[in-house]
């Protein structure tokens, strides 16, 4: 949904002839980031941020020409310390923010990250290879409970106890090291018919390993905390979710900035001035339309919301 974010992001107040700066937390390819800096040029700056290092490295090759010509800054840092990246970049304000949660098509794509059910691969999922929480340590050491908790709370799953149940049971013989070997085990827990669903049966399992090994929900809790405190008056916030778990958070959080009062209910007086902090604009998430979900049928579950702040 590159063309809506963008028809947002340029409706952001700037200063008059000065740089506009917009932050891109979920880098990837860079299609946010190449769309706003032709849409802006000469006046906009990027701040890109991604926790994948190899996404990083390819979108220094392609937007070599931005990173000399200063109007584009790339981190290896995660999103939710956007106060931090902001202030480490040397900006007080931003103008514009976006985030595109969730796994990349490129991450899906490579089976030694271990995303994809739909390939043979090491059972991973490490958005940043750094990190020392695999997704195959999940499901060979917690315990039953715990992962029918993470299948439960995190993928939805209505099967999580019985699938949870075949893991432990499983490991016990042979540690689960490959991604096929999960999705051996997860349709083998559930009734027969389950396999035959349009949805594969795994899809909400790997999900939820996912989440719990980036800890994605925490990421977007932190980013939502702080975002509001570096974004300038008239700046623009665009956040596109792919689950409901999210989208829930990031519909909350908007509703709360918009109430008229924002002051903590346990305040003993208003000290906000009754102003709602953002202006939500939009009603209802907004979807992909067909002819990008003919394009790229993984964008069919995008739900995109957007704000602008209007307080100080």
């Amino acid at each position: 949904m590159v063309n809506e974010v963008l028809q947002f992001l340029l409706t952001a107040q700037r200063p008059d002839n000065q740089k506009a700066f917009f932050f891109d937390g979920t880098l990837g390819a860079g299609g946010y980031a190449d769309a706003l800096l032709r849409a802006t040029s000469p006046w906009g700056v990027v701040i890109g941020v991604d926790k994948d290092p190899y996404a990083l490295e390819n979108c220094r090759r392609r937007f070599d020409r931005y990173i000399r010509a200063g109007r584009l800054y790339l981190l290896h840092a995660d999103f939710r310390y956007v106060d931090r990246i902001v202030s480490r970049v040397g900006v007080d304000r931003i103008h514009g923010a976006v985030l595109d949660l969730g796994v990349s098509s490129d991450q899906l794509d490579d089976p030694e990250r271990g995303f994809s059910f739909m390939s043979d691969g090491p059972l991973d999922m490490r958005m940043n290879p750094e990190d020392h929480l695999t997704a195959a340590h999940v499901v060979n050491n917690l315990s039953e409970h715990e992962l029918a908790r993470i299948f439960s709370e995190y993928g939805e799953e209505r099967y999580a106890r019985r699938i949870a149940r075949a893991i432990v049971a499983h490991r016990k013989e042979k540690p689960i090291e490959r991604t096929q070997e999960l999705v051996k085990v997860v349709k083998s827990a559930i009734p027969a018919r389950e396999s035959r669903s349009r949805i594969h049966p795994a899809t909400r399992v790997f999900q939820a390993l996912r989440i719990y090994v980036n800890d994605e929900l925490g990421a977007l809790r932190d980013f939502l905390s702080r975002i509001l405190d570096v974004m300038a008056p008239g700046a623009v916030l665009c956040i596109l979710s792919f689950h409901s778990l999210e989208d829930r958070m990031v519909k909350r959080a908007f509703r709360e900035w918009a109430q008229p009062c924002r002051c903590p209910p346990e305040a003993p007086m208003c000290t906000c001035g009754n102003k709602p902090g953002v202006q939500i604009l939009t009603k209802k998430a907004l979807f992909p339309s067909p002819e990008e979900v003919y394009k790229n049928p993984r964008a069919r579950s995008g739900r995109l919301r957007a704000i602008r702040k209007v307080g100080p």
